[in-house]
């Protein structure tokens, strides 16, 4: 999926192995925007930067200077260049943590087996039913193999996939299909809707919105026997519609791309789907009938097969009056079917039980009991993954060298430092899942932030998602990152004004920004952290709305397109690096954890407005938030804020700094804030999502919903759950605030 026209405060950049497009989200900015408010934006976007002159302490000048944009960009290469597919990668896994080891990092291969399964036979076929002139069927069949390519070496390599979806179920289908827009559980309500029958049918989707995973869901739960997934140039900002070059010739999206990925049901569990909550070990015990995977197959296809697909559709059925509906293609996307054409769908899928491999490296912390995660997954669906994921894993060589350098200067922190290299992110965060299952207990006891970078590079424009309290510490290392000749930090700022998306405070919808950051839901290896109540965020460098078109999960996701199209000198990938060590530096090594608990407080009072504002539409509204307890929450949040401001307060204060007994007691009530919203036995049908503040959005698998276990219960009209996660969340602020009092 792919960020169209207008990009929202930069973020095209966090990109997640499973990416979003934004402009189907609703968003609401909360106040905190005042430095640059009645700013000029005109003026602002077109004054030079300012040479920037950076202030580093010693460590700091070590860690930013050691990068070198030369080696991240052989390492891209090594990494882009051969197979790295989940199960597939033990080479680069060994010569990874070899790397580690050589820059000073004690590293090793952590193993475990989980159940994946990889393509055999994929098949799909249209069946118009229409003679040819000489009696037979007419037929076309999709290429599920994207083109090779004379300028791009790597399209041409053996053992590349075709196209498939990571833990699709195996089949072979035939019948009438229906194109159902995005797929999102509501696209499917209007069909039906519109009189049109589903049971039996193929569903032929649009990617944008959902995860994919979520659309093959919605369209089982819907009767359909088969889904086709289609990538959209429409969606795309340079088209060839719109006069622009197709890859390689030019920035416009290559006519035979497409999209891999899983379709496994994140929104429910991710993980190894056969050892739900334990790590998959030899020897476990397995569920047989995983409940996170689909019953019916799928297959992803490109645009240009899929023009003549839903060309067949046209004059039977409806066009839907619904957001993402139509796209860029020369038909008029009627919704079918049409009687007598099909779909024939072949999809034989070869289960197994196959080793993968984690590289976890550490740098033991003078306190053991505090450590900071920064972690990268190193897997890739196809032989490139220039951006997904080898931007970041090329720039975690870089990380690792910097803070070896530091090491070998004298410096140890304060804090333990994990480095993690996943693998099988992309099957359904299978990697990062399992390593979390396994070391719960110690992660829960130690673990103060998780860092993740997935698409590190596939544009030159900052982005971040994050939980509250990193937010602000994360805005003061961009100040101390050189970029563009001047700071990374006056890049976001930049972007942020110039496209014209700050206000005095907007409201929309249920989710909320604060200082350009989004909040976490799910699709990359943050996923399991949050939900043991450990703070994350998750940061890349995007594209703007006339970049060169990001081919996502394709084989043009290659090396010769990110050297040409997006970051030739590898400057970009530094810069991301740069931030990334900076940013872990602090937070293993400040004497008091930089934690923003103002902002922590800001945040659980906007959540508790949203639910406010979402009951004051129900009818009866007054009984309905009498019942569910808001006042108790309403009374927590104002609390905390109170509490946050006097905590921050004295803890700034050369007092309190000088104390070292009262800093630690601090740090241990910090960690401790958060592991306050964590939730035995977890959301109703959903045990693994135990964070009362966070949960991927359960009909959409990447986007978060906040205080998840109300809003469902809204959502239901199930106000006996409403008032029982209000009540829970209400006590676990106050228990909170307690920790604040000092």
């Amino acid at each position: 999926m792919r960020i169209r026209s207008i990009l929202l405060l930069g973020l095209s950049a966090f990109c997640w192995a499973c990416q979003r497009d934004f402009l189907d989200q609703q968003f609401h900015f909360a106040s905190g925007f005042a430095p640059s408010l009645g700013l000029d934006h005109d003026a602002f976007a077109k004054r030079a930067p300012e040479p920037f002159t950076p202030v580093w302490t010693p460590e700091e000048k070590i860690l930013h200077t050691s990068f070198d944009a030369t080696e991240i960009a052989e390492w891209s290469s090594y990494y882009t260049h051969g197979d790295h597919v989940a199960g597939r990668n033990k080479s680069m896994a060994e010569r990874t943590a070899q790397k580690w080891r050589d820059s000073g990092i004690q590293s090793s291969v952590v193993e475990y087996e989980v159940w994946l399964n990889y393509p055999e036979s994929q098949r799909l076929v249209l069946k118009t039913g229409s003679g040819t002139g000489n009696g037979t069927v007419g037929t076309y069949e999709a290429q599920l193999y994207e083109d090779k390519l004379k300028l791009d070496e790597t399209t041409g390599y053996e053992g590349s996939l075709p196209a498939f979806h990571g833990y699709s179920a195996s089949g072979e289908v035939e019948a009438e299909y229906v194109y159902v827009g995005r797929g999102h559980k509501d696209d499917f309500a209007a069909v039906k809707a519109a009189g049109i029958s589903l049971e039996g049918k193929i569903a032929l989707v649009k990617y944008g919105g959902p995860f994919r995973g979520v659309k093959v869901q919605s369209a089982e739960a819907n009767g359909i026997i088969g889904v086709v997934i289609f990538t959209d140039p429409g969606d795309d900002g340079p088209q060839v519609a719109k006069g622009k070059e197709a890859y390689p010739n030019g920035p416009a999206r290559q006519p035979s791309s497409i999209q891999r990925g899983s379709v496994a049901y994140i929104n429910l569990y991710p993980g190894d789907p056969t050892t739900p909550g334990i790590p998959s070990k030899p020897g476990v015990q397995r569920t047989e009938s995983p409940s996170n995977v689909p019953k019916i197959p799928s297959l992803p296809i490109s645009h240009r097969d899929a023009l003549p697909i839903l060309r067949a559709l046209e004059g039977y059925g409806k066009t839907l009056k619904r957001q993402g509906w139509t796209g860029g293609l020369n038909t008029t996307y009627s919704s079918g079917p049409a009687p007598g054409i099909t779909l024939s769908l072949t999809n034989k899928m070869k289960e197994v039980t196959t080793p993968i491999w984690n590289v976890i490296g550490i740098i033991n912390g003078t306190d053991s009991n505090e450590t900071i995660i920064i972690g990268n997954h190193r897997d890739s669906w196809i032989i490139g993954g220039a951006a997904d994921p080898n931007s970041g894993t090329a720039m975690l060589i870089e990380i690792t060298k910097a803070f070896g350098k530091l090491v070998a200067s004298g410096w140890k922190p304060r804090r333990n430092i994990v480095f993690a290299s996943w693998d099988a992110e992309e099957y359904a965060l299978v990697g990062s899942t399992e390593w979390v299952e396994e070391f719960a207990p110690w992660l829960s006891q130690t673990a103060i932030s998780y860092l993740n970078v997935d698409i590190a590079v596939n544009g030159g424009l900052p982005g971040a998602g994050a939980t509250p309290e990193l937010r602000n510490i994360a805005q003061q290392v961009m100040k101390k990152v050189i970029y563009n000749n001047s700071t990374l930090y006056d890049s976001w700022c930049v972007f942020q004004i110039t496209q014209g998306w700050i206000r005095k405070t907007l409201r929309i919808g249920s989710i909320c920004f604060y200082n350009g950051f989004t909040h976490l839901g799910s699709g990359s290896d943050y996923t399991a952290f949050l939900q043991l109540g450990i703070g994350a965020l998750d940061f890349g460098m995007g594209p703007g709305s006339n970049d060169p078109v990001y081919h996502y999960h394709s084989n043009y996701d290659s090396y010769h397109w990110m050297k040409t199209f997006v970051d030739p000198d590898f400057s970009i990938h530094t810069t991301a690096g740069q931030l990334i060590t900076l940013l872990a530096y602090h937070l293993a090594d400040d004497a008091l954890l930089p934690f923003d608990m103002e902002a922590y407080g800001r945040n659980l009072g906007y959540w508790a407005r949203d639910v406010t504002s979402m009951t004051s539409d129900m009818p009866d509204t007054g009984n309905v938030q009498k019942q569910i307890n808001l006042t108790a929450l309403t009374n927590a949040y104002k609390a905390f804020q109170d509490v946050a401001k006097q905590f921050t307060k004295k803890t700034s204060s050369s007092e309190f700094l000088a104390n070292e007994t009262a800093v630690r007691d601090v740090n241990q009530r910090l960690k401790e804030v958060q592991r306050c919203f964590v939730v035995d036995g977890g959301l109703p049908g959903r045990p693994f999502y135990r964070n009362a503040l966070y949960a991927p959005n359960r009909d959409d698998g990447y986007k978060p919903q906040i205080l998840p276990g109300v809003v469902e219960g809204l959502q239901d009209r199930n106000f006996t759950q409403a008032r029982e996660w209000t009540v829970r969340i209400a006590e676990a602020i106050n228990k909170a605030s307690d920790l604040l009092k000092i």
